[in-house]
Parts: C-alpha cells; sequence; structure tokens
C-alpha cells in the first residue's frame, strides 16, 4: 500500500512553542522526537486521511505519538480524558496492518486492544472498523453482558481463513481471558497490543488477567506495545517496565490527575440532600428553554452514583415529560448500547447513568454534566467531567455536594481540585474540613510498599 507524501517536518522553534502551549513533555531514550504539528506530515495511506476531515489538526497526544508508533516504538501516552487517544494508537495499528502484506494474508488476529469497560470496548471498537472499512479490515469486540457464541465464531472465522478481514481484537479483560482460556480466542499472532485505560484496568484489581493476556501475544521485540492512561501512578509503571521496551513517554499535562482545562466547574452545595431533586428540575427547565437556540447545549448527562438511585431519577424524569435514557448495570447490555447509542444519535438529549459511562466513553455535543450524587473518588470526578469539553470543545458542569457519608471526606481533595482548575469555591472551603486524605493503595491501603507485588484477586470483578 504507497503512502501518500507527508509536507515537511516543523522547525524546531515550531515545536517548542507547540510543546510548551500545551505542557508537554517527552521522554524518548532513542533520541528526540518531532510532532507532527499538521495533518499533512502524517505519512499514512491517502484512504486514512478521511479520519481527519472533521478535525482542524492532531491533538496534541496525536501529534507526539504518532511519530514513535509509526517507526515502531512501543509508546506510553498519559493524556486527560477527551484527548483524542483512540485514533492516537488507532492510525498506527491501521498502517502497520495495511503496509504487511503477510499480515493481511495470514490467519489470525494481529492487534489487540483491552479496555476496562464494554461501552469503551465497543466505542474503539467501532472507531477501528470504521477506518478500517476501506481496506476490508475488520475488528471483533469481546466483551461479558452478551452471549458468547457470536463472538466465538468471529474469531474462528479469523483463525481458519487465510481471506478473514478480522484482524483486531478488541475487549475487556475477563471476557478476552475466558475465551483464551475456552480456546476460542488465539492471541499467538498479535504484533500490536494497546492498554487502553491502564490505571483503571489495575485499580480495580485487571493486573493478573492483563499479565496473563500479554503473556499469550507474541513477546520481545516481535510485539509493539502502547499503553495509553490519564494518569502515571506507581502500579501503571510497574507494569510498563514490565513488560515495555525502552518506551517513548509522552505526558500531556500533568502525570497527576488533573480536570479537563476546558470545562468549567460550578459546585452547589446543599444542606439537604432532599432538595437535589428540585433543584435539577429547575436546571432541566432551563436549559430546555434554551434548546431552540443551542441544541447542543441541551445535551445533558446526569451522573447518580448507584444503580437504583440511577433507576429512580430515570423514572422521575420520564414521568416529568422529558425524554431519558438510562446506563447502569441492572440493565441487559443491549438496552445499555440502546441507551448510549440514542444519546449519541440525539434521538434522547438527557442520559442519566453510573460511573459506567464515566470513562472513556467519546459522546460527541454533551454541553453540560450534572453530578447529581458525587463520585466514590475525585478521580471518578474528573472522568465524570471529561465527557464534556472533548475535541477542543468547551463544556460545563454542575456538582450537587451535600457532606454526606464520604463526601465530607473528600471534601478537601475536592476543594484543591477546584482552585487548582481555576474555579475555587468557598462555600465548600468555609463548610466542610480541608484535610487530604493520603493516597491509598487499592490494595494494601495508605501504608503500602511499592515493592510488593498485588495478590491475585479471589474473586473475578465484573464492572457494572
Amino acid at each position: 500500500m504507497q503512502l501518500s507524501g507527508a509536507a515537511p517536518a516543523s522547525s524546531p522553534a515550531e515545536v517548542q512553542a507547540f510543546l510548551k502551549s500545551n505542557s508537554i513533555k517527552i521522554d524518548s531514550p532513542d533520541g528526540p522526537v518531532t510532532p507532527l504539528l499538521s495533518f499533512d506530515q502524517l505519512a499514512v495511506p491517502e484512504e486514512l486521511r478521511s479520519c481527519f476531515s472533521t478535525f482542524k489538526q492532531p491533538s496534541p497526544i496525536q501529534a507526539c505519538t504518532w511519530p514513535p508508533s509509526l517507526q515502531g516504538k512501543d509508546v506510553v501516552g498519559i493524556a486527560e480524558t477527551g484527548s483524542g487517544k483512540t485514533l492516537a494508537f488507532g492510525i498506527p495499528a491501521l498502517v502497520k496492518l495495511i503496509t504487511n502484506k503477510a499480515a493481511l494474508q495470514s490467519p489470525g488476529v494481529s492487534i489487540l486492544v483491552v479496555a476496562p469497560t464494554r461501552e469503551l470496548a465497543l466505542q474503539t471498537h467501532d472507531t477501528l472498523s470504521a477506518i478500517g472499512k476501506p481496506f476490508k479490515i475488520a475488528s471483533v469486540a469481546v466483551f461479558g453482558g452478551v452471549p458468547k457464541d457470536p463472538q466465538v465464531k468471529m474469531l474462528a472465522k479469523s483463525r481458519k481463513s487465510k481471506d478473514s478481514t478480522t484482524k483486531i481484537i478488541v475487549g475487556t479483560p475477563g471476557r478476552i481471558l475466558d475465551l483464551c482460556n475456552d480456546g476460542a480466542c488465539d492471541l499467538s499472532g498479535v504484533d500490536y497490543l494497546v492498554l487502553d485505560e491502564a490505571d483503571r484496568m489495575l485499580d480495580k484489581g485487571f493486573e493478573n488477567d492483563i499479565r496473563n493476556i500479554i503473556s499469550q501475544a507474541k513477546q520481545g521485540a516481535e510485539r509493539q506495545t502502547l499503553m495509553f492512561s490519564a494518569t502515571w501512578p506507581e502500579s501503571v509503571r510497574r507494569l510498563a517496565s514490565s513488560f515495555l521496551r525502552t518506551p517513548v513517554r509522552v505526558t500531556v499535562g500533568s502525570e497527576e490527575l488533573t480536570a479537563n482545562s476546558r470545562v468549567e466547574q460550578v459546585v452547589e452545595v446543599f444542606d439537604d440532600s432532599r432538595s437535589k431533586d428540585s433543584r435539577l428540575m429547575a436546571l432541566l427547565r432551563k436549559v430546555a428553554h434554551k434548546k431552540q437556540a443551542s441544541p447542543e447545549e441541551s445535551r445533558i448527562l446526569v451522573f447518580g452514583l448507584y444503580k437504583k438511585e440511577t433507576a429512580r431519577l430515570e423514572e422521575t424524569l420520564r414521568r416529568q415529560g422529558y425524554s431519558v435514557g438510562a446506563l447502569h448495570g441492572d440493565m441487559a447490555q443491549t438496552k445499555r448500547m440502546e441507551a448510549l447509542d440514542a444519546f449519541r444519535k440525539g434521538e434522547t438529549n438527557l442520559l442519566v447513568a453510573t460511573d459506567v459511562a464515566a470513562r472513556g466513553l467519546d459522546i460527541p455535543n454533551v454541553g453540560l454534566v450534572v453530578n447529581y450524587s458525587f463520585p466514590l473518588t475525585i478521580e471518578d470526578y474528573v472522568h465524570r467531567i471529561g465527557r464534556t469539553g472533548r475535541g477542543g470543545k468547551d463544556g460545563k458542569s454542575i456538582t450537587y455536594f451535600t457532606g454526606d457519608n464520604h463526601e465530607r471526606s473528600l471534601a478537601g481533595e475536592f476543594s484543591r481540585m477546584l482552585r487548582d482548575s481555576g474555579y475555587p469555591c468557598e462555600v465548600l472551603s468555609q463548610k466542610f474540613p480541608m484535610t487530604i486524605k493520603k493516597k491509598e493503595h487499592s490494595v494494601y491501603g495508605a501504608f503500602f510498599r511499592d515493592d510488593i507485588p498485588a495478590p491475585k484477586a479471589p474473586t473475578k470483578i465484573v464492572f457494572d
């Protein structure tokens, strides 16, 4: 496959200005990396360029990870939510496939993407399927909550036929490992491996599953590995050091968790949690009034904390006459996908969800995120509000804070997050203690040693 010609590289002065303005740090053991500041500088098949038609220029994480990825190097990408990470690893994956006739003609899959949730896996699968379609390259999504048989049949077809176009697997760790253990999934031909939202998978106890999956792919120099994460905690560093080969590390912003700078953050403090319903209804009436002038602003994602709370909110809003969808763990997977699809298409402009929708999902034109109930961690808060302000657009979040239960213990850290983002909340700091709890390891608590490996989880963890 002939690659289209690329424009000349940017000057050193342009590169330095770009790195400084976007707070980018690049650690490259094998020499400097020159970011691609325009799509014209990207040497890819012409058919792939349709992916960029709606964007003016590469996002920072794309600009800096494409060069080493296209050279076959291992890459670690650390960037905030909504930064374009799917195309950051998707474009090099497709280029590697379509420029390698042997890979295309041999049976079996050669690209594996591991994601923490079913919805993110399906979203990534859809994106890779779309960009691979001009080249007749197909992907199969494997995740729990749906029957195995269709997934098994797709995988069997890819193994047995040299003419099979299925070269990509995107899935969640549990289902991938299940299919491998059943003998239905063969990863021995995987030479391009991606871990997406690596910090989430490790925090939820998937480390042993991930290591098991990686052990079944090609090893050493035969495999290119890319890891993308919103943060760079010690657990992610340990995993990266154990199976990446002198990776290029690109950090956009901070290696610590930071909120999307394009999202305006508003906090409303309540003395009584029962007031939240009436406040939410007033907000929705106000936004609905603006619908004709700005339909994008009327698309709202409301987060509840628990499944029962989310179901109650959906029913309450439906009784008030709103066309509303829901997304939570008590729903069948098909219903979850239908609700998400309707929200993406704009058939419903209101979606109530648990944190199953907080990570990685790319839902276009969400104008507002409402945290009806505060999440269990500040990390989840950052990922929730990251559902708006995506693709270079601005967004807004409104958070209802009551100080009930777990909220009081997070008030100090939350206040610091708001202050660092430029949206300080004086009421919050006046009403609640500003102590900041020491960061805890998900297994060992606040007093853990980094050199002790995490024990194997006694039970299988399944995401809601």
